[in-house]
């Protein structure tokens, strides 16, 4: 995330944790010396993800974050006391050779479910506890195919392809600069991130993305850029 290694204390919730870049966020975070809760659907998976962390010495917590995003915030906030980052990480993908004129809504719906409104309902159900931190976070993983700017990627690139994936991702970016607005002067930054393109999924490394790497299959070390922010956010967005 940041090329500054710093120790750092608090919470940090990682929303798509068990794996890929969630997985090495996680791990960071924790390199960093915060407390980090490792989120993933499937409770078994978080926990042996949890557990490779834990092995190297690291305070990783798993929770599963398919209930009730409402009911996960409480049981952070009576397990933990309250949250001090939030990483928005858990996505979703459709087909990706996949246009805007040819694509299957309900698949289409799926995707902005997951990569949109799961990134909102979380940003709601966990913004009381953030706004009590000191130097509350929100980070919401974006993508370069959600912007105007990726030459390589982007939503105007020749072709179209990714239609369901980009749209939901430039919705991220605009979801973000509302909240980034909204908190402007406030103790909580809002930013969406460009972690680049990592093999997560099948058939990506064939498109170009780099490898996930290590034994693990981690990838490695995130270098990201911000692609969205706002006001006073731009000077300290480079800072978890």
């Amino acid at each position: 995330m940041a090329a500054e290694v710093r120790s750092v204390s608090g919470e940090a919730l990682v929303t798509g944790g068990a794996r890929g870049i969630g997985f090495e966020v996680e791990r960071q975070l924790a390199q960093m010396g915060m407390t980090a809760i490792l989120g993933a659907r499937d409770l078994d998976k978080a926990r042996a993800a949890a557990d490779e962390l834990a092995g190297d010495g690291l305070d990783v917590r798993a929770v599963a974050d398919d209930e009730s995003v409402r009911e996960l915030a409480a049981r952070v906030e009576e397990e933990f006391g309250g949250l001090d980052v939030l990483v928005n990480n858990a996505a979703a993908f459709a087909d990706w050779s996949e246009t805007a004129s040819g694509a299957d809504l309900e698949t289409s719906r799926a995707v902005l479910n997951t990569n949109l409104f799961g990134t909102w309902r979380a940003c709601q159900a966990f913004l009381p506890l953030i706004q009590r931190s000191q130097h509350g976070r929100i980070v919401n993983v974006a993508s370069g195919g959600g912007s105007h700017g990726d030459p390589q990627f982007g939503l105007a690139t020749p072709g179209g392809t990714a239609a369901s994936y980009g749209i939901s991702k430039a919705a991220v970016n605009a979801l973000t600069s509302k909240l980034a607005a909204e908190l402007d002067g406030t103790d909580v930054l809002v930013n969406s991130v460009d972690p680049g393109l990592t093999a997560t999924a099948p058939g990506m490394e064939e498109m170009g993305a780099r490898p996930r790497g290590g034994s693990a299959g981690r990838p490695p070390a995130l270098r990201t850029r911000v692609i969205s922010c706002y006001g006073t956010s731009q000077l300290s967005a480079r800072r978890l």
